[in-house]
């Protein structure tokens, strides 16, 4: 069975090159545009971890986040934070919102990967 990832990102480059990376592991992908919409989709489809942004239009990763951890039907799915917020407080402020993880931009590939899939095998 397939798992199925959230991409919640509003740069156009950075969605295309994580849905190209998970797409090509084999992982089905849905995408979110801002907060507002990843949101939206996450209830709809329940995915098995979301890779939020933080600074979007519309409503922030953090925002989203503490909308989702709020909802009894998408608050044990994984949200991690794609950031490239990199100041001193910025992850602690992250996790506060309800992240679970947070990956500083530009992040290292290979490892995003293996730390996807070791998270999605223990999800099993």
């Amino acid at each position: 069975m397939k798992h199925t990832i959230l991409v919640v990102e509003d740069d156009p480059r950075n969605r295309k090159l994580l849905v190209d990376l998970l797409t090509v592991k084999g992982y089905a992908v849905i995408v979110a545009h801002n907060g507002s919409e990843g949101v939206e989709q996450a209830c709809q489809h329940l995915p098995e971890l979301i890779l939020m942004d933080i600074q979007m239009p519309l409503m922030d990763g953090y925002e989203a986040t503490r909308k989702l951890k709020g909802d009894a039907r998408t608050r044990d799915i994984p949200v991690w934070a794609l950031t490239s917020y990199a100041m001193a407080g910025d992850a602690a402020r992250i996790l506060a919102a309800g992240c679970d993880f947070c990956i500083t931009k530009p992040f290292d590939v290979p490892g995003l990967l293996r730390r996807i899939e070791a998270c999605l095998r223990s999800t099993r």
